[in-house]
């Protein structure tokens, strides 16, 4: 965290800004891409099944955040609506009284057209975030079911929340979420199965174990009636975020963080221009088709507001 003053949090000027973001077609988030500032926040992503206590567990770990001074922000991926395709904004009610604090930031994102349990054009709003001098940014997937590996490509820490009779979520973990996962929860421990659980978690850990000097995921038992339990998880995100400092590996996740920026607004904008071209050039020969596409590619970039501004300059 900073030791210098930094202005007060701007929540109406941010949410105008997220808003403009978040409702930015595929050719506008194209064209507008944002850069990250050199002091970025800590981005810890929670994921797991619908009904594990993530947005309780994110409130209890904003809490402790904010007790420590610093400036903390939530993006809540709801499931799109399938008729206003907008989110469910469930998730506000239960930050309860952490809401009101003036270091808080929370807001709620429609899945929308993505796929991986995460929201369109969410890589830009969390820089544009960072801008705005977040210390600590959580994000709370969708929640599908399934492991949610987009997540792990924008964030320093996957935590991956469980609770007692999951079972799928087990089976997620064998086939590979525990490659992306800095510290595991099962949740909700007070009810029957969670030590069970844990010792299936753990098992899956030890028989995956990979090369020294690699994070073991912790594996903890949490409740919303635990602080002791809760703080806990801090305490291992916490240990996750120094053990990173001590590999010096930020250029390799800087580059993984850039490559699915620009990978997913590419995505989106090249699902749109097949839909776009008239059906004689869908049936032209490949390599035209391809041309085709890459040109409409550029000229979306010239056509940009920055690349008018840098011509006007040069």
């Amino acid at each position: 965290m900073s030791s210098t003053p930094r202005p007060p949090l701007d929540r109406a000027a941010l949410g105008r800004a997220l808003t403009r973001i978040a409702n930015a077609g595929s050719r506008a988030a194209l064209s507008e891409l944002i850069d990250p500032p050199v002091r970025g926040a800590r981005r810890i992503g929670l994921t797991g099944a619908p009904g594990t206590g993530k947005s309780t567990l994110v409130r209890c770990l904003a809490r402790a955040s904010l007790a420590q001074g610093r400036r903390v922000g939530v993006l809540a991926v709801d499931p799109s609506s399938p008729h206003s395709h907008g989110a469910i904004l469930g998730d506000r009610i239960r930050m309860g009284d952490v809401a009101t604090h003036p270091e808080f930031f929370f807001r709620s994102l429609a899945s929308r057209s993505a796929h991986d349990g995460l929201a369109d054009n969410l890589a830009s709003i969390l820089c544009a975030m960072e801008h705005h001098g977040f210390d600590d940014l959580f994000i709370e997937t969708v929640g599908v079911g399934q492991a949610e590996f987009g997540v792990g490509a924008l964030v320093d820490c996957v935590v991956l929340v469980l609770m007692p009779e999951s079972g799928d979520q087990v089976q997620a973990m064998k086939a590979g979420v525990v490659e992306i996962a800095g510290v595991i929860v099962v949740n909700k421990a007070d009810l029957p199965g969670a030590r069970r659980i844990a010792a299936e978690v753990q098992d899956v850990l030890a028989r995956r174990r990979g090369e020294a000097g690699r994070w073991a995921p912790p594996v903890i038992l949490a409740s919303q009636d635990d602080a002791a339990s809760q703080q806990a998880v801090a305490q291992a995100i916490d240990a996750h975020f120094v053990w990173h400092r001590g590999r010096d590996d930020d250029v390799a996740r800087r580059q993984a963080r850039a490559a699915y920026h620009v990978q997913s607004v590419l995505h989106r904008r090249i699902e749109e221009l097949l839909t776009e071209l008239p059906s004689p050039v869908l049936d032209s020969p490949l390599r035209e088709l391809y041309r085709e596409v890459v040109t409409r590619l550029s000229a979306d970039l010239d056509a940009s507001p920055s690349s008018q501004r840098r011509n006007s300059r040069a």
